[in-house]
């Protein structure tokens, strides 16, 4: 099993910490580390042998985009974004899921182009630093921020 599979294990047991809500094509939770300060995620629902979107069919495919954006429009709103960016990638779990991250001008410090840049530009060692882990307060917090948006939107 994977990864991604594991979290989702997790969220049907009520044991998964970072969950947030259940969508109609996937789960949404806040990442582990936040770093850039409401690092949100989108977990599709299924796996098999699903590992691209272009392997969905039409209307899941749609649905899901559609979820997504959502999503990063209320993670945008509860974590006050300058800009989002977007993931999906699959090297490392190739389970299909969103990296919703909300950016502020500064938040890679000087790293990358005169600190402007991606994500990945500022050192992965500090990124996914203990330090970076959210209270357990400080999650809740979280959660209900965007639990509150993704309402007001869905």
């Amino acid at each position: 099993m994977c990864l991604i599979c594991d979290r989702i294990e997790m969220i049907k047991n009520g044991i998964n910490p970072y969950f947030v809500k259940e969508l109609e094509t996937g789960y949404v939770v806040i990442g582990d580390h936040q770093h850039f300060y409401g690092y949100s995620l989108f977990l599709y629902k299924h796996h098999e042998n699903i590992t691209e979107l272009f392997q969905l069919e039409r209307e899941e495919k749609l649905k899901f985009l559609e979820e997504m954006s959502l999503v990063a429009e209320a993670t945008s709103k509860a974590f006050g974004a300058e800009k989002m960016n977007y993931e999906l990638l699959g090297m490392g779990d190739a389970h299909l899921h969103w990296h919703l991250n909300p950016r502020r001008k500064g938040d890679i410090g000087n790293y990358g182009n005169n600190g402007a840049g991606p994500v990945w530009w500022y050192p992965m060692e500090k990124m996914y630093s203990d330090d970076n882990r959210p209270s357990a307060e400080k999650l809740e917090s979280m959660k209900e921020k965007l639990r509150i948006e993704l309402e007001k939107l869905i």
